[in-house]
């Protein structure tokens, strides 16, 4: 009996390998491919909402913390707000999406699979901007949020959004890789899940790096007050800060995951003997 209880205390504290990792997440984005509609739109629209969390995260630390050189890496704590509720909520964030869909993909290139990828990224794209349009219209006239964190919304606003089109680009990239990390490494943990998030989040935010969802609450309280015209949210910032966050989650991170595992994979795919 003892010998049997310190072999499942060994084979618990085990380290998941590689190989297992992308066994985890495949399978999550196998299942998250062929769900309904209407599901990826409300958790999507869910995830949309509760990002503005990360913005109001921040500017309540901006607001109360005092005027000294650390002050700006605590400020950046009130990124992971918005990401913990969502991470652990399972809901849809197309950032996270930009690896979990793909792992499939690349294991079983097909035209069927690359629409069903296609078909998600859309949905959960529009669903995450959606809810992000809503909840910063929430933030300017419900009256709820008071006056000293609207301008310090403001602040934060003005400056996700106020970078040349080829520096958000590039800025989008770390935070792409960084979320895709989170999705890979989740699996691994037993128990730390929120000490990881919010250890990657705030590096995103510290980092000064762009998030499409994120700064898509940031976009829409320029919009609506009338402090951003339309072109320049769609051509300097969406447009930029969407293609770097894909190509670091997959571009980079996803067919990096991939290749450390394609020969494992390959010799013993899913679902063989």
């Amino acid at each position: 009996m003892r010998e049997e209880k310190e072999e499942k205390a060994i084979q618990d504290a085990g380290r998941l390998t590689a190989r297992m990792i992308y066994e985890v997440v495949r399978r999550d984005g196998e299942e998250e491919l062929h769900r309904r509609t209407a599901s990826l739109l409300c958790s999507g629209m869910s995830a949309g909402l509760l990002i503005s969390f990360s913005v109001l995260g921040e500017a309540i630390f901006r607001t109360f913390l005092p005027d000294a050189e650390w002050a700006y890496l605590v400020e950046n704590l009130g990124y992971s707000f918005g990401f913990l509720l969502i991470i652990l909520g399972r809901m849809q964030l197309f950032t996270e999406n930009t690896i979990t869909t793909i792992l499939p993909l690349v294991a079983t290139p097909d035209v069927s699979r690359l629409v069903l990828v296609l078909r998600l990224w859309g949905l959960v794209l529009a669903a995450n901007v959606a809810g992000a349009a809503v909840a910063s219209a929430f933030i300017l006239y419900s009256g709820t949020v008071a006056e000293p964190l609207l301008a310090a919304i403001f602040e934060l606003s003005h400056h996700a959004t106020g970078f040349p089109p080829g520096m958000a680009f590039l800025k989008a990239i770390p935070a792409g890789i960084l979320v895709a990390a989170i999705v890979w490494m989740i699996p691994a943990q037993q128990g730390n899940e929120v000490l990881l998030i919010v250890l990657i989040t705030w590096l995103i935010a510290a980092g000064d790096f762009t998030h499409i969802i994120a700064g898509s609450v940031e976009m829409w309280v320029l919009l609506l007050s009338g402090d951003l015209a339309p072109g320049a949210a769609a051509f300097e910032f969406f447009l930029p800060v969407l293609a770097g966050n894909v190509a670091g989650g997959t571009a980079i991170f996803a067919f990096l995951a991939w290749g450390q595992v394609k020969a494992e994979v390959e010799e013993n795919p899913p679902g063989g003997t």
